[in-house]
């Protein structure tokens, strides 16, 4: 724990303009990044008495051993900047807006040449249309499905698409109205588009005058006596108005506005957006917070507006008219595209240079205001009592979850005698088959969560046939290598004391000045297995000189405990947190491995079968397995399949087929549980 005066600047040499700042932990990874109109005034408020500080910004500097900034001219430059380097480094006492569950949203891919209809969760992607998010996938079903048949556009995954190309024939929804089928050629790639289109006008707010242009159809039709048009016309419209019956009007003038609401404590936020389009709620959305400085509402509203708008940054070069929707205006991209108008409880501090990013986004003027009177400001009270509700939901979740995550850390650290709490687990885990593509993986849990983001999965070069002892001592040797030559960089250690173990090359990116990938370490390494595999691993920590990691074994057996160098277990009762929490981390690792495992494995066998063809070279074996994906469907083509690849002629492919005209080899089984073989 460092002292915050170790490393306060010196008096006088902290700039007095607008900047973006750092505060760095003792092996360089960036643990906070803020903003101020002042860097002088505000850098100067964390280095007072600790005791007076909020209680998560004290544990905040006292992590900290080093701060930096960086000058800038305006207050939306550093909003800009502060918002980089924040998904850049991914601090941890960072304010994190975390949804407070996965909201699937209906995506258009206008991307690909024939635009798909799908449900879709997770990060948003570029040149995609969303609209929601909505609370539940089935009520995007239920909806798209009253859709279809007005706008039959295609809702079938690539590889579905390219099968029903390959075979001439539709699916289902082909058959029976609710695509349009341009895998097959019924409609051409720009009537299918326009069907898209029209579906995305219909989303986006024009319901009224798409309704009235079917209203004028179905009046010609039946004049003209055409009634079977006219009739299906009269279903369409039908089935629109009852999706249109499911979006609650609330506000009569179409407005174009995100509404958003906070319910907080000192600790935490709870975070409502109502996403409105066309004077209709299109979607709605949930966040939570943890706060790390002690933060005013509108504060959080400030740092929220950020972030949630951030990932709509646009190309400067490219045309306003490009981004907007011909529509309604609408930013298009991602689910947090920029309205007209964001309608907030309260002001953020630096509104002026909020609304003025904002617009930058959007390309237009954007109103950030409070509504003072009428329906908009019911529709916000409306959204703060949703806040409240989720807020409450939230804090009887968290507390459980806090609890139980607290005391399997305090169990861990009781039961394997650490100096401290191990917030950072790393696992290790060994795959292979028969001693073939053998592969390892490292998963990463902190404050008892797993950070997917910094897995990683290892080739086994150095190991011949099947021995997971060495080959997981040369997986530790490898990942601590790292971490030793950051502390041969840092001075900490003597590099002739370590030999030639430690990794040659620099830890510290020169570029950004973070860790590289393993140079972080852990408090407490696990690896799959008992006494052997834990005396290799500490075998290649001892090669390392690495004595301040702690590291245990979990046997599957009897899920016992092992330390290095002691012939008897630890045994945690079958009740314990701890316990538990070393189990959750031990499959994990287990999981990733045999994931990465098969997926070499699938990939070896396909090109060694590939390897026996004579005459395949490697430019046309890659043409292959791009077009069939994979050995199966290759298996199943024809001579004439074969030959659609590019540059594969008709003696080519006929030496394909013949030679994998055989029957598939058996894969060996696995138990769905353990992922192990088993026996036939």
């Amino acid at each position: 724990m460092a002292d915050p005066s170790s490393y306060r600047p010196a008096a006088g040499t902290i700039p007095v303009q607008p900047g973006v700042y750092r505060f760095r932990d003792d092996r360089g990874r960036v643990v906070y990044v803020g903003k101020a109109k002042s860097l002088r005034s505000r850098l100067s408020s964390y280095f007072q008495d600790v005791q007076n500080l909020h209680p998560r910004t004290r544990q905040m500097v006292t992590t900290a051993s080093s701060v930096e900034w960086t000058v800038v001219t305006t207050e939306v430059e550093a909003l800009q900047l502060e918002y980089s380097w924040i998904k850049e480094f991914d601090p941890r006492f960072n304010v994190r807006y975390r949804d407070d569950k996965s909201y699937p949203s209906l995506a258009v891919t206008l991307y690909e040449d024939y635009p798909r209809l799908q449900v879709m969760r997770g990060p948003k992607k570029k040149g995609v249309r969303y609209f929601g998010p909505y609370a539940h996938a089935w009520a995007i079903r239920e909806t798209l499905d009253l859709l279809l048949r007005v706008f039959p556009a295609r809702t079938c995954s690539t590889g579905v698409f390219k099968r029903a190309g390959q075979v001439g024939r539709p699916c289902l929804l082909g058959y029976i109205g609710k695509c349009s089928a341009p895998c097959v050629g019924r409609v051409t790639q720009e009537e299918h588009r326009e069907i898209v289109e029209d579906f995305c006008d219909f989303m986006a707010g024009s319901t009224g005058r798409y309704l009235k242009r079917l209203e004028k159809e179905m009046a010609d039709a039946a004049k003209a006596q055409e009634y079977e048009r006219a009739a299906r016309l009269r279903d369409d419209i039908g089935a629109l108005r009852r999706a249109v019956e499911k979006q609650t009007v609330v506000l009569g003038d179409g407005t174009d506005a995100d509404v958003i609401a906070v319910a907080e404590d000192q600790l935490e936020a709870a975070i409502q957006v109502f996403y409105v389009r066309g004077g209709r709620v299109r979607g709605q959305r949930g966040f939570v917070v943890d706060k790390v400085e002690d933060l005013t509402t509108a504060e959080v509203i400030g740092q929220f507006l950020t972030q949630a708008y951030g990932e709509d940054d646009p190309d400067p070069e490219e045309p306003v008219e490009r981004r907007m929707d011909a529509g309604n205006g609408v930013v298009t991209g991602d689910a947090g595209d920029v309205p007209r108008e964001v309608l907030v409880p309260v002001l953020p501090p630096d509104a002026d240079a909020i609304s003025q990013w904002l617009c930058t986004l959007r390309g237009t003027n954007v109103v950030l205001r409070v509504p003072q009177r009428g329906d908009k400001k019911a529709l916000l009270e409306t959204v703060e009592r949703n806040a409240k509700h989720a807020f409450a939901l939230h804090k009887t979740k968290r507390a459980s979850d806090l609890t139980a995550r607290s005391k399997a850390l305090a169990e861990i650290q009781e039961a394997l005698g650490l100096g401290e709490a191990p917030l950072r687990i790393e696992c290790f885990d060994v795959s292979n088959l028969q001693g073939t593509s053998v592969v390892a993986s490292m998963v990463v849990f902190e404050d008892g969560l797993a950070r997917k983001s910094e897995y990683r999965t290892f080739a086994v070069k150095g190991v011949e046939g099947q021995d997971d002892v060495a080959s997981l001592h040369e997986v530790i040797r490898r990942r601590f290598a790292r971490y030793v030559a950051e502390r041969i960089e840092e001075g900490e250690l003597d590099a002739a004391e370590v030999g030639d173990d430690a990794a040659p090359h620099t830890p510290i990116d020169p570029v950004t000045g973070r860790p590289r990938r393993f140079a972080y370490p852990p408090q407490l390494v696990v690896v799959d297995g008992g006494q052997p595999q834990v005396a290799a691993a500490q075998r290649a920590l001892d090669e390392l000189g690495v004595d301040d990691v702690a590291l245990c074994g979990l046997a599957k057996r009897l899920e016992e405990v092992w330390l290095p160098g002691v012939d008897a277990p630890v045994i945690l009762p079958r009740t314990s947190e701890g316990l538990y929490l070393l189990q959750r981390v031990r499959d994990e690792a287990h999981r990733f491995a045999i994931s990465f495992h098969r997926k070499k494995r699938s990939k070896s066998m396909v090109e060694s079968a590939l390897d026996e063809i004579v005459g395949l070279g490697a430019t046309r074996k890659k043409a292959l397995l791009r077009h069939f994906g994979s050995l199966k469907r290759l298996r199943a083509a024809s001579v004439e399949d074969v030959m659609e690849v590019p540059g594969v002629g008709r003696r080519t492919a006929e030496s394909v087929v013949s030679a994998l005209a055989g029957a598939a080899p058996e894969l060996p089984a696995f138990d769905p549980l353990t992922g192990e073989v088993v026996s036939s």
